[in-house]
């Protein structure tokens, strides 16, 4: 058996403490391990996404934290083609929430959103996606505009 050490701030370990002894854990090793095995299977539920997809990533984080909000808009800026819109408000003093919507294919939209929620300072990083396909091209005959109609996947 391997053995690593954690550090959690006073606040988070006792909630921790606190949803242990809630779900019956005998020990934070036992919870730990359950954590990891969840978020393996989740990983291996999503491995390799293909197709389109519309998704909403939120996140809560720090604006104190030393240029995270630089850092979150850098990443959002260099994947400009994934961004649709972004939602930011402010929960109080310290921390905001942000939602951004993405559309694209579901592999970028994915590596995307792990990568923001992966920076340090970002909390409860949430991505909601919706597969999607193509329903029809459409040309708009006042203007020549051709776009793309997508919808849901069924």
């Amino acid at each position: 058996m391997e053995r690593f050490t954690i550090s959690l701030d006073e606040s988070l370990a006792s909630e921790f403490d606190a949803l242990i002894a809630a779900r019956g854990y005998g020990n934070r090793s036992e919870a730990v391990r359950d954590l990891i095995r969840s978020a393996i299977e989740v990983d291996r539920q999503r491995a390799t996404p293909s197709g389109h997809c519309v998704a909403n990533l939120s996140y809560v984080y720090n604006h104190h934290e030393r240029e995270l909000a630089e850092r979150l808009t850098h990443l959002q800026h260099q994947n400009h083609n994934l961004t649709v819109a972004a939602m930011h408000a402010h929960l109080d003093h310290e921390n905001c929430i942000e939602s951004v919507i993405l559309k694209g294919p579901s592999a970028e939209v994915r590596r995307f959103a792990d990568a923001l929620v992966a920076e340090r300072g970002v909390r409860h990083g949430s991505l909601n996606v919706v597969a999607i396909e193509v329903e029809h091209h459409h040309v708009h005959h006042d203007h020549g505009e051709a776009h793309v109609h997508y919808r849901p996947a069924r």
